[in-house]
Parts: C-alpha cells; structure tokens; sequence
C-alpha cells in the first residue's frame, strides 16, 4: 500500500506534465494516493503497518510527508484521542468533530499539531522529526514558487489533500463517534459492517473494532468483528451508521452539517453566555432551544 500510494502520487504528476489526461482523472488518482497513505500513516502510529520497528516508522514518516502531515504529531495526538475518546478537553479529534459543520471538518485537523505543542506531547526526537518534515514541505512550496509548479501543487496536493481531509474526518472521527457522549470502550465508537465499505473507506466502518484492539491491521478488522460479534451484541456496541434511526438522529446530522457547534452542557457554557447576549427574545429563545436539543455533555 505504501508503494502503491507513491507510485500512484507519481503517475498523476507524470500525466500531469504528459499532458494527457483530463484534470478531474489526475486528481482522482492524486486522491487515491493520499487515501491509501492515510491509512498507512494510521497503521504506522499503532505500530501495525510492519512487523519490522524501523521499517514501520519509515512507512509512518513517508505517509506522512505525502500527505503534508507530520508523523510525531499525527502519533502522539491520534494515542491521546484512543486514551481520552469523546472527552470534551483532552480527545483533540472531539473538537474536530463538533466544533462547526462536517463540510468544515479538514481545516479543523491544523487543530491537532496546536494540540501537539499545548500538550508538550513529543518524545525524544520526535521536535527534530517535525522539523525535518515541516522542513521538506515549505522547501517544497518554496520550490514551487519559484520554479513555477504551484499551479500542480494546488490541484494534486492541495486539492486531493483537502478531499481525503474530509473523508478522514467523516469515516475516522465523525461518523464512528456520534453521538460523541459516551467514554465506556464498547460504546464510545460503533461498527456499520459492509462489505463495501470496508474496501472504500479501508476498515473504518469497523471503527470500535480499531478503538478495542488498535494493534490490529485494517484488513483484519472485519475479520476481528465477524469473531466478536456476540461479545460485542452483549456489551450493547453500536452496530449501526447511527443517522437515520431516530428523528433525534437525523436532526443532530443535519444541524451538524450545517452549524455543528455543540454545548457540553443544558444549562451552563459559552455557547449560552453568547446567545443571552443577544437582545431579540423570540431569536434568543430559538437559538437556546437548539442549543439544549445538540447539547452532548451532562446536565
């Protein structure tokens, strides 16, 4: 996968200079390489891309520069949300998920590397290995400006970058974890099992599985699921996508594709404090209606 990343990266800047293929192929292609990077870079900070340690790290670090992340960060604040997941504070992709609306879910992972530094979560030469990637993509974007590929850069990075930012942030931090209340380890995530899916969004919809046992690759999540299925029944796991099988449901996924700010809490919070401000009492009124029927924390 880390190869066939790559060599997808590089045929769609070929093509590009060939001069051949239409834009919206090229950047399908530049897509398909970040997308299966992302998962890569995934394994890798779980220590499941490769059995050999150093081998598993460069496949971290190479994803990594491909997708213009930064490997420590990506470890070290990914570990944080698996110990604190839906936790208000300290699970850095709860902000991510409910801090504004899905369509505005990528800008919001930039998120992770102030979370990175407010924590001081690196560890031995983890400061030096941000440097070095953070170093190779401004050498990158200054290359681009002055030897004039930006135009490249924009529309098979940047552009593929956003769309798999997206989708990173539906299948890894939005759908598996609504309603985002829960913190016990066999609720707190959920399963949509599909067989279609799993290929698509590379074991994502086996999500809880990942969150349960986060060793295990993604191609043997399914397998995992299929195996604990009756534990999991048991225990009251989330086996479905979770938008349509309420009313409840289906108002809080379209308030959270158009707003998305939740309140962690019915009576008190930020969010109150900032609508009772507002002089209009009937506006007042709807606004904090809203607000008590998202809110995800305790009364």
């Amino acid at each position: 996968m880390f190869f066939g990343g790559y060599f997808l990266a590089f045929l769609s800047i070929w093509q590009w200079y060939r001069g051949v293929w239409p834009l919206p192929l090229l950047v399908a292609t530049a897509f398909l390489a970040l997308h299966i990077e992302g998962t890569v870079i995934h394994d890798a900070c779980h220590k499941a891309a490769h059995p050999v340690p150093w081998i598993n790290q460069a496949m971290g670090h190479g994803s990594a520069i491909l997708l213009g992340f930064s490997f420590p960060v990506f470890t070290r604040v990914h570990l944080q949300h698996h110990i604190h997941v839906n936790h208000p504070k300290n699970d850095p992709d709860h902000i991510v998920s409910t801090f504004g609306p899905i369509w505005l879910i990528a800008p919001r992972f930039f998120y992770h590397e102030v979370f990175f530094f407010q924590r001081k979560l690196w560890r031995r030469y983890e400061l030096l290995q941000w440097g070095i990637e953070r170093s190779i993509f401004i050498t990158i974007i200054l290359a681009g400006l002055k030897f004039d590929f930006m135009n490249l850069i924009y529309n098979l990075w940047f552009g593929p970058a956003l769309m798999v930012g997206v989708t990173l942030g539906i299948f890894f931090d939005y759908l598996p974890h609504r309603p985002f209340r829960s913190r016990n380890k066999w609720i707190n995530s959920r399963v949509y099992p599909s067989k279609f899916m799993n290929l698509l969004i590379m074991g994502q919809n086996y999500h809880l599985i990942h969150h349960l046992w986060p060793s295990i690759p993604w191609f043997e999540y399914k397998v995992a699921y299929e195996k604990t299925k009756p534990l999991l029944d048991k225990k009251g796991s989330p086996q479905r996508v979770g938008i349509f099988e309420s009313k409840e449901d289906i108002y809080n996924f379209i308030y959270d594709l158009l707003i998305g700010v939740r309140s962690h809490s019915k009576k008190r919070g930020k969010i109150r404090k900032i609508i009772n401000l507002y002089p209009g009492y009937k506006i007042k009124k709807f606004l904090l209606k809203i607000v008590n029927k998202t809110f995800i924390g305790s009364n």
